[in-house]
């Protein structure tokens, strides 16, 4: 996947989003800024969480799969650089399948945004894109952004990832 997906994954949703500005104002609003401040805020459907589809349960499930064997290795210090590029290639992967499959309606996709931003400034972090990143709290971005969407979507059988030392 190319390294500006996000920025073009951000321009693309809030260009569909400004039809339905009035839906999701925040993310219509700062499309320009790229602030985080301007992505949706993680909030329920009316005290309910928002459904899901197919692709975005089969693509947070691989994301899990990637990310929750490894957390061990990772708090013991065992991942070297190739292991966190591997990992952040393959949660990339599955970002791009669940934005180019996933079909939610306007409101709940705005919320996933906010999921996938997270996502993203995990991978920033594995990759060490930012200068003085750590993959290690790539992993922590990463780990809060699967809890979230267990905490904000149905998805049948999610349980939180244990994070723990």
């Amino acid at each position: 996947m190319q390294p500006g997906w996000r920025k073009s994954f951000i321009a693309t949703c809030a260009a569909a989003l400004m039809a339905g500005a009035a839906a999701v104002p925040a993310l219509a609003a700062g499309a320009h800024s790229h602030d985080h401040d301007a992505f949706p805020r993680l909030t329920l459907n009316q005290g309910k969480q928002w459904g899901t589809d197919a692709p975005l349960r089969q693509g947070m499930s691989a994301i899990r799969r990637t990310v929750e064997p490894q957390l061990e290795r990772v708090h013991a210090g065992k991942v070297d650089q190739t292991g966190y590029a591997r990992m952040a290639a393959d949660i990339e992967a599955q970002v791009a399948y669940i934005v180019g499959n996933c079909k939610l309606d306007l409101e709940a996709d705005a919320v996933l945004h906010a999921i996938i931003a997270e996502l993203g400034e995990g991978v920033d972090a594995l990759q060490a894109r930012e200068h003085g990143a750590r993959p290690e709290r790539g992993m922590v971005k990463i780990v809060s952004a699967l809890n979230n969407y267990g905490k904000y979507f149905d998805h049948p059988g999610w349980k939180p990832v244990a994070a723990g030392h």
